[in-house]
């Protein structure tokens, strides 16, 4: 019976994703367990910042032109540039802001993470740990999902501020925008619960791109080549579930939330 289970299409799928969800389960309790690591907390989260603060920001700049550009340039065909502001300004904060920083987290800071902790497996530190009496999700995972929360919360709203400047250089300097026009439609369309709803896209995708890449490295494929793997699975795997929750979001979001009318 159990050659058989092992054979059924899809059954290792789905004992993975039991396994990642009783791993994030086993987080989500540790983060209210004592003693909390604070130091561990700290210097992940300045590293997770440091090598993601320059990446990100060079990124948000052409994602912010492209949008403005774009849906200027759909504006100005369909007779609408006057909501030219609101539209490009909606969509970098709602959608490419969480996305753009999601991204960055989970390949530089999710990359990170899956190294540290698939080399630590390898050399039997999380057994000896767990020997020992000491957990290792508490004690190594944790802090490192806090930390690629907030650095991903962070990162959003520094790439909202940049993508929206952005957006309106791009507007106002090369399609010739009226800069009147672009912040007025922005205020009349736009409403705080966008702000939140990117905020809290970036604090989940934070979230997944952590457990994911800790999931990796304590599971890492077996070999010298199997931390390499791990980290190359964990960013692939991440990337795939921020697009599909980002869906799942924006859908509730959308039924939950009703637009403002200018």
């Amino acid at each position: 019976m159990s050659a058989r289970t092992a054979t059924v299409p899809g059954m290792g799928m789905l004992r993975e994703t039991g396994k990642l969800f009783a791993l994030g389960l086993d987080i989500g309790r540790g983060i209210f367990q004592r003693p909390f690591q604070l130091r561990e907390f700290i210097q992940q989260a300045w590293f997770i910042a440091s090598v993601t603060i320059l990446p990100t920001a060079l990124v948000a700049i052409p994602f912010g032109a492209i949008i403005s550009l774009q849906f200027g340039s759909l504006a100005s065909q369909l007779g609408a540039e006057s909501y030219t502001g609101a539209g490009s300004v909606l969509a970098t904060v709602q959608q490419a802001a969480p996305l753009v920083t999601a991204l960055l987290v989970a390949g530089a800071g999710g990359s990170a993470i899956c190294a540290d902790i698939g080399a630590r497996t390898i050399r039997e530190e999380i057994d000896a740990m767990e020997v020992l009496g000491v957990s290792a999700v508490q004690r190594l995972i944790v802090p490192r999902v806090l930390a690629c929360m907030l650095v991903a919360v962070l990162l959003n709203g520094m790439v909202s501020v940049i993508g929206v400047l952005g957006g309106y250089f791009f507007n106002v300097v090369l399609q010739d925008g009226t800069p009147g026009a672009y912040l007025a439609s922005f205020s009349a369309l736009a409403q705080l619960p966008d702000l939140w709803v990117g905020e809290l896209k970036a604090l989940i995708f934070g979230f997944l791109a952590a457990v994911v890449a800790a999931y990796r490295g304590l599971h890492p494929p077996p070999g010298p080549k199997g931390v390499g793997d791990a980290v190359n699975q964990s960013v692939v795997i991440t990337f795939l579930l921020l697009f599909v929750v980002n869906v799942v979001i924006t859908l509730i979001y959308l039924q939950l939330v009703p637009p403002k009318l200018g």
